[in-house]
């Protein structure tokens, strides 16, 4: 028997291969199917089953179209309903991969069809649980994703999650290992660890959700307290992962990794609404772009970020990126359902301005020259990173205008003010700048290196929370 753990970091999302006697079981693939059919073919395996732990919000699989190239079935967990052709498992129920078992545990309470898969050895021992987002390393799955309106509330869910944990999974074995969906960084949890896998037993004694003598109440209350609103692109991509319509990436690539002469490429941002992605490092963005492009650097969460901040599934995109890396942007906009990718500038930026064509750029200062700015002049900070990031620490009369909710609160934005713009590190600020200059503000500064630059200055900084919106 062979467990591997495919680990996609900027997703933070884990899918499984698991192969036994020449039969292969993939749990919650990723979109791209080839690298699960390679893996069999070396192998010289066959994959039997899908097994998906629910419909993923944070990214669109690969089970349909794995499905068609391979012949697998589809399992998903009691209740489950889709347009394709799938089965439907019953709580309890048992598949057989080579001399392996893998049993159906119903976990409802991330999601109503949640499920944990068991996997039973030859011996007949339980060795693992593929927990999906029922259960993480240090935390268990946000029980607001499948609220219905009237009828079921994230409270409800919650309570279904108190009672799967301690029912279906806390009675299994201190020496089962449990290998989740997803680890810290994703938006389907509040406090994961940077941990991938862990035994439960160690899980029991250390995760906060899995205390021995918490009440149901107590549970309810922990799990629901501080959720942020989820990405905007969460309820896109469940519709996407019930359809049919996750299926063709094939044809995807193939429209999207398509070379763009620069009149191309411009008459297609100005005559068909193409939105420019440059996905380049903020440093070069900063130095020059092309006017109104956004800037989403390829080399951080770029996925989740493009989810977040691009309203429209169906948008046109051409996009910029360095040599080489063309295909991987194609393929990292389809795993969130960004489909409508139209093409490249060949060339990149030296062809567009080869060509007499104008460029932008970001004025971006060193945390000295800010911290000096800053004792000499009074300056409209806007600090970009998340509210929890702000409270724990931030620049005294620094305003919180987090990245994550920008669309939401733009008008709030005065485009006669000077602002100067800090995250982190300086990715999100800059995908900020990129943003408010695209709508009209160009009177920014950004800070190179971010709060973490900022710190290594004598800048006076707190953690008392102020108000979030701008004054």
């Amino acid at each position: 028997m062979n467990i591997e753990q495919i680990y996609t970091g900027c997703l933070a999302q884990g899918a499984y291969y698991i192969e036994s006697k020449g039969e292969v079981a993939i749990i919650d693939p990723l979109r791209e199917s080839a690298p699960y059919i390679e893996k069999a073919q070396k192998d010289g395996a066959k994959i039997k089953y899908i097994f998906e732990t629910h419909f993923h919000a944070d990214f669109v699989s690969g089970h349909v179209d794995l499905a068609e190239k391979t012949g697998a079935t589809i399992v998903y967990g009691p209740g489950a309903k889709t347009d394709f052709k799938m089965h439907e498992a019953k709580d309890g129920e048992l598949f057989e991969v080579g001399d392996i078992k893998i049993k159906v545990l119903h976990t409802p309470g991330h999601t109503l069809e949640s499920s944990t898969f068991l996997l039973i050895d030859k011996d007949g021992n339980e060795k693992a649980i593929f927990s999906g987002d029922t259960l993480f390393i240090g935390d268990v799955g946000r029980p607001d994703l499948a609220q219905k309106a009237g009828s079921i509330t994230q409270e409800d869910l919650a309570g279904m999650l108190f009672d799967s944990l301690r029912n279906k999974i806390m009675t299994l074995p201190d020496e089962v290992v449990v290998y989740p969906a997803h680890g810290a960084g994703s938006a389907c949890g509040k406090n994961m660890s940077k941990e991938t896998t862990d035994l439960l037993g160690n899980q029991k004694e250390n995760n906060y959700a899995l205390r021995a003598d918490m009440t149901k109440e107590e549970f309810i209350n922990e799990v629901t307290d501080g959720l942020l609103p989820p990405p905007q692109y969460f309820a896109q991509n469940v519709a996407m992962n019930k359809s049919s319509e996750t299926s063709g990436l094939d044809k995807i690539l193939e429209k999207g990794n398509v070379g763009l002469d620069v009149e191309t490429f411009e008459a297609m941002a100005n005559h068909e609404g193409a939105l420019v992605l440059d996905t380049r490092h903020q440093e070069h963005f900063a130095k020059e772009h092309i006017p109104n492009s956004i800037f989403i650097g390829i080399d951080g969460s770029f996925a989740p970020w493009v989810g977040a901040l691009i309203p429209d599934l169906q948008q046109p995109i051409v996009f910029i990126t360095e040599e080489g890396r063309e295909e991987e942007i194609v393929t990292r906009l389809s795993r969130v359902g960004y489909d409508n990718t139209l093409g490249y500038l060949k060339g990149g930026i030296s062809a567009w301005k080869a060509a007499g064509k104008d460029t932008d750029s970001v004025r971006s200062i060193p945390a000295t020259e800010f911290a000096s700015a800053l004792k000499s002049s009074e300056l409209t900070v806007l600090d970009v990173r998340k509210p929890s990031e702000f409270q724990s620490e931030h620049v005294e009369d620094a305003q919180n205008f987090p990245l994550d909710y920008i669309n939401d609160h733009f008008d709030e934005l005065d485009k006669d003010q000077t602002y100067h713009l800090h995250c982190a590190g300086g990715y999100r600020s800059m995908i900020a700048a990129s943003i408010m200059k695209s709508r009209g503000v160009h009177k920014l500064v950004d800070v190179a290196g971010g709060f973490k630059a900022i710190t290594e200055t004598d800048i006076p900084r707190t953690d008392y929370v102020c108000p979030s919106t701008l004054k």
